[in-house]
């Protein structure tokens, strides 16, 4: 192969890399035996490349294949694991924080183990031993950065001193020897050597394409070349500018000179490529858009066929995009969505779903999202945290959950789940024990007790798991997450091995992960719950699980680094660079929490923008394809989102060439874009225009109702809906699945205080110190049984300490002129004429000396003003007016002195309210025609009818259709008749 030219090559932007590679190779090999195809060696830079390339080269026809083999596995890989090497970071870094909490700045171990890992790896790629970092001086730094370094130098001393062990380590060693031998011309390869696709970002990878370059049959073949570049631009392109596209190619194009064509013509659309390129330019960039840009020429024919989707929000976006695919499918062409968002592309599968279209992802489910992986998850958020209902369901409700005992039990289990949610619901503990569902067990029948007994000795091994919130062993912590994982999937009796816990490929590779760390379990420092989260996500993160279904083979979802080789180009088809914003293409720079920037330029390390610039490398690639779709949202769940720097770029400088027609051909692009969001949002128009609901105001058959409390009159003041969906159709709200120390729950264990201060208060006069300390007792008592909440029960105790001595002032007042002779006793009052009960509780009847009643009410929060008494809160006069009409045998009939509220909580004070002669009377009059207009179906029970404020919610808001229709909507009152 004498005639084999050597030295550096590329392919432009937009090319079909595996394909054009295939070609050159082919090319130079026509004339020569079939066999010495076999003597070729061909190094690409990634998996998903040497396959691109394998498949090109099959699909040429029949011929030998060359060896294909991995940049990154030179030197033979990794001699020790990288996890191994990060559980030893982590107990360095554990050890360190222990004398400086402050250097781990919110991250947690396994995230600094993590970074420091790539800092370590990126140092060995790099060729930079430990004396780089004494190039950095620390005095120029905060101090923050100042005790980073100092820890740094130890890790790195620890870390790179050692023969290598590293993948990194090792590739960089092999590397370098091979360039030395090779420079002697010793051990030269007998056949052709060629680099295919890498852009030589890291210093090994370059020192390697460097020493192949100059083999007498080596060649390098550079992906998305941008051969447009004036040399001033290229001589620009230092350390500095790392967030350039083309920047990663300037030293070897400094040392090689420009390099040739692998192929002849292999861009799509030359002249796009000429206006991305000066699109891309590095900062500053308008005077070259001045001086350059008429160059360009008409801009119309260089964007015919590019696609810009402006959408308002993702979820439009995603529509788009989807049926975009759809009319490729429809057309049998390629397509390939091309998304740093990971987030957009499910988006976008789901929508495909309901064509039963499905892409071929090449970076699958990630594992943490699969059905085994979120059931492992979901047991190490048990570590360390109180067990509530929630987390218990969460576990009882996953797909995994008792799966080992077949499909038939696994039905019965889900009854068994839901009884239970009702029913610790309904009566709690608001955490759940082994001791709770025991007794459950023994009021069930025979079929549910071998189940409550089976989660009660579940609950029995996950409490102490709850409470440990110290650091554990990682084996100790594995050992228990796999046996409880096993013990949930297994089910009653059955067998884990035949549950869904390790099935199919997901279960696989969980199991490997767990197997993987269980390993190396001894290398690491010992872990809180928190930490041991974080390694096991982490750990499971770094796998994914390829779909088991046939994908549709028109349709391929790609991440922007396979644009490099393999995601644009014939093969292609039609290419789409989805969520191009800020933040999610190009994504946001992880923080470093070791070196700063000027730290990094000291150390000889490159600065964060490099990713930048690789990602920006992707996307000039990617956009030069010949139909390209670019698409983002303005709006994301929180904010309005920034257009990605590049497209920002290239339509800031279309709309500024007037007289090349860019304004002209930007709107072209948009107009191409609107006409899919406009079908979207046809696709999206319902068939039929349904009425939105009219505001409700049913009229039940008569009587409507046969009691009510006087608690509830203000609700059928307020939103008489809310009353008919719960006294007419039965409808109450569930318990809430996690039990919240709220306002009710305060109110309600506030009362209980109360209720058993006073009827403890003894026959003679009771001291106010004695009183007090009475009082306290009780408080401690009540919150002991009733409140499992610790910072509630010191925060309600710490509130009924800070206004026991006003109450008590008071409470010695009012037993001057009184006793309670009334206490959280029931008493009803029929309404005239009708089969209905007015029903009460109140919180305390005194018995006045002078034969009179007041009537008293305890609020936890702020009482009602006399003008709310007066419009809607009718409970005190109410009640009342039932001590007038002698509804409580305790009292008889007697007449009421006032109404008054004792509150519970601020300064405790007694707040009286207005109470005239006849208000009582007047109030039960009022009531009783209110109430007769409901009962005789003269009235409908209006939805909202007059809140207090508009934006109070309700339990039955939603079934009231509130939305729908507005607080302007009159309603309509509609008659039901028994039927």
């Amino acid at each position: 192969m004498a005639d084999w030219q050597n030295g550096l090559f590329a392919l432009p932007c937009g090319a079909d890399f595996a394909g054009a590679f295939a070609d050159g190779l082919i090319a130079r090999m026509r004339g020569r035996p079939p066999q010495d195809m076999a003597r070729v060696t061909v190094y690409a830079n990634s998996g998903q490349s040497l396959m691109a390339l394998r498949e090109a080269l099959i699909w040429r026809g029949p011929l030998i294949l060359p060896q294909l083999r991995l940049i990154a596995d030179l030197g033979g890989g990794a001699a020790t694991p990288a996890l191994a090497r990060r559980l030893e970071l982590g107990r360095l870094i554990d050890a360190a924080l222990r004398a400086d909490p402050d250097l781990a700045q919110g991250q947690s171990v396994p995230e600094l183990a993590a970074s420091l890992a790539g800092l370590m790896a990126e140092m060995q790629l790099e060729g930079l031993d430990v004396t780089a970092l004494d190039a950095i001086d620390a005095r120029d730094h905060a101090q923050h950065w100042a005790r980073a370094l100092a820890f740094l130098k130890i890790a790195a001393g620890y870390y790179l001193t050692d023969p290598p062990q590293d993948r990194e380590a090792r590739q960089r060693a092999e590397a370098e020897a091979l360039a030395a031998r090779w420079a002697r011309g010793e051990a030269l390869p007998d056949g052709p050597v060629i680099v295919a696709g890498s852009t030589g970002s890291h210093g090994a990878t370059r020192d390697f394409i460097r020493a192949v370059a100059r083999l007498p049959m080596g060649a390098v073949v550079l992906p998305g070349y941008d051969p447009d570049m004036p040399q001033a631009v290229w001589d620009g392109l230092d350390a500095r500018a790392e967030d350039h596209p083309q920047a990663r190619y300037a030293p070897l194009l400094a040392e090689f000179g420009p390099p040739a064509d692998w192929v002849a013509d292999a861009a799509p659309d030359p002249a796009r490529n000429r206006l991305i390129s000066l699109a891309l330019r590095p900062a500053p960039v308008t005077d070259q858009w001045i001086e350059e840009g008429p160059r360009l020429g008409p801009l119309i024919p260089a964007t015919e066929g590019l696609t810009l989707i402006e959408a308002e929000k993702p979820g439009e976006e995603a529509e788009a995009i989807a049926l975009i695919i759809r009319e490729a499918v429809e057309e049998a062409r390629p397509v390939t969505l091309i998304a740093a968002d990971r987030m957009l592309t499910r988006r976008v599968q789901s929508a495909l779903d309901r064509w039963g279209i499905i892409p071929d992802d090449s970076a699958g489910q990630p594992l943490p999202l699969t059905a085994p992986g979120l059931f492992l998850r979901h047991i190490a958020d048990l570590y360390g945290r109180a067990l509530t209902l929630d987390a218990v369901l969460v576990l009882l409700k996953h797909p995994v959950t008792a799966t080992g005992l077949g499909r038939d039990y696994r039905r019965e289990h889900n009854r068994h789940t839901r009884d239970l949610e009702l029913h610790l619901r309904a009566h709690g503990p608001v955490f759940p024990d082994g001791a709770a569902l025991r007794d459950l067990a023994d009021r069930g029948d025979e079929k549910s007790k071998p189940w409550a007994l089976w989660l009660a000795g579940l609950l029995d091994r996950i409490l102490p798991l709850a409470e440990d919130r110290g650091p554990r062993p990682l084996r100790a912590r594995l050992a228990d997450l796999r046996a409880l994982a096993e013990a949930l999937a297994a089910g009653p009796g059955g067998d884990a091995d035949a549950s869904e816990l390790w099935a199919k490929a997901s279960g696989g590779l969980a199991r490997g992960v767990l197997d993987h760390l269980a390993a190396h379990a001894d290398q690491g420092h010992d872990l809180r719950p928190a930490e041991f989260r974080d390694l096991l996500y982490s750990e499971l993160q770094g796998q994914a699980v390829r779909q088991d279904v046939a994908a549709h083979p028109l349709v391929r979802f790609r991440g922007p680094r396979e644009a490099r080789t393999e995601a644009v180009g014939d093969a292609a088809g039609l290419v789409i660079l989805a969520g191009l914003n800020e933040g999610g293409w190009p994504q946001a720079l992880p923080p470093d929490p070791w070196l700063s920037r000027p730290m990094r330029l000291a150390a000889g390390l490159t600065l964060p923008e490099r990713r930048v610039g690789l990602a920006a490398h992707d996307f000039q690639q990617a956009v030069g394809a010949a139909q390209v779709v670019l698409s983002r949202a303005r709006r994301d769940a929180e904010a309005e989102t920034i257009p990605s720097r590049w497209l920002n770029r290239l339509v800031n400088l279309l709309g500024g060439l007037p007289d090349q027609q860019g304004p002209q051909a930007l709107a072209q692009m948009r107009a191409r874009g609107q006409r899919w969001l406009d079908l979207a949002a046809l696709q999206a128009r319902p068939r039929m225009a349904l009425s939105p609901a009219p505001r409700p105001s049913p009229i039940p058959p008569a009587p409507a109702l046969r009691q009510m409390s006087v608690t509830e009159v203000r609700n059928l003041i307020r939103d008489p809906y809310a009353v008919y969906a719960r006294r007419v159709l039965g409808l109450r709200a569930l318990d809430p699945l996690r039990p919240e120390p709220d306002a009710a729950e305060r109110g309600n264990t506030l009362h209980r205080i109360m209720d058993i201060f006073l009827r403890g208060l003894p026959d003679l006069p009771e001291a106010p110190d004695a009183m007090k300390a009475r009082l306290l007792a009780i408080t401690r008592q009540v919150l002991d049984e009733d409140v499992p909440w610790p910072s509630a029960r010191l925060f309600w105790r710490a509130r009924i300490a800070g206004v026991a001595d006003r109450l008590i002032a008071d409470e010695v007042a009012r037993l001057a002129q009184g006793r309670p002779a009334v206490i959280e006793d029931r008493a009803e009052l029929s309404v005239p004429g009708a089969d209905f009960r007015l029903t009460a509780k109140p919180d305390r009847l005194d018995l006045l000396t002078d034969g009179r009643v007041q009537v008293y009410d305890y609020k936890s929060g702020k009482p009602p003003t006399d003008k709310q008494i007066a419009h809607f809160d009718k409970q005190l006069p109410l009640e009342a007016a039932m001590v007038e009409q002698g509804a409580f045998r305790a009292l008889g009939r007697a007449d009421v002195a006032g109404i008054s509220y004792i509150q519970l909580g601020e300064e405790g004070k007694t707040h009286s309210r207005d109470f005239g002669p006849g208000f009582a009377q007047d109030t039960w009059a009022g009531f009783v025609d209110l109430i007769g207009r409901y009962l005789r179906g003269e009235r409908g029970f209006t939805a909202r009818l007059a809140m207090e404020r508009t934006d109070h919610t309700g339990d039955y808001d939603h079934l009231s259709r509130f939305g729908e229709w507005d607080l302007t909507q009159p309603a309509k009152p509609e008659r039901f008749d028994d039927g």
